[in-house]
């Protein structure tokens, strides 16, 4: 009667391992087909959602600061930026360096536009980040016919 019982408590425990291996294997596969299935079409998703690599990143320091005055009682009186811009290429900086007086009046009239209390919050200086590297493109695209600045960095930001 012993050998019956620990039979059947063998065969169970045998049968109990073998359901919990299956039961294994099927959620790892389950995973790793559910996981991974769509990595190709992914992978082209991003392929074509990409801006296209900076072959050097060459960069252009605008040089003076910007400087601004806001009327009295409009939190800051003054702000002083510093702007460094990434271009494609080494020769783009003779068409930045021609076209800078131009580009800067179109940033100090960006700048002014703001108003020092948009500038306040991280959300109003990446807003302005963004209007000015709209407004040097639109420079470049006017006076050269391509615009090859493709980032701009505030290199100080200084509001008093």
């Amino acid at each position: 009667m012993e050998e019956e019982g620990s039979k059947k408590k063998s065969s169970k425990l045998i049968i109990m391992i073998v359901v919990a291996v299956i039961l294994f294997l099927a959620g790892g596969g389950a995973s790793f087909y559910f996981l991974s299935g769509d990595s190709a079409e992914t992978e082209a998703e991003l392929v074509e959602g990409e801006a296209e690599p900076i072959s050097e990143a060459v960069y252009y320091d605008l040089g003076k600061s910007l400087i601004v005055n806001f009327p009295k009682g409009s939190g800051a009186s003054l702000i002083q930026i510093s702007v460094t811009l990434l271009v494609e290429d080494e020769e783009s900086i003779d068409a930045l360096k021609k076209h800078e007086p131009m580009m800067r009046n179109n940033l100090l009239m960006a700048i002014s536009a703001k108003g020092s209390a948009n500038l306040m919050t991280r959300e109003g200086k990446e807003a302005l980040r963004a209007e000015m590297l709209k407004e040097i493109g639109s420079v470049m695209e006017k006076m050269t016919g391509q615009n090859k600045v493709k980032d701009i960095f505030f290199t100080t930001f200084v509001m008093q």
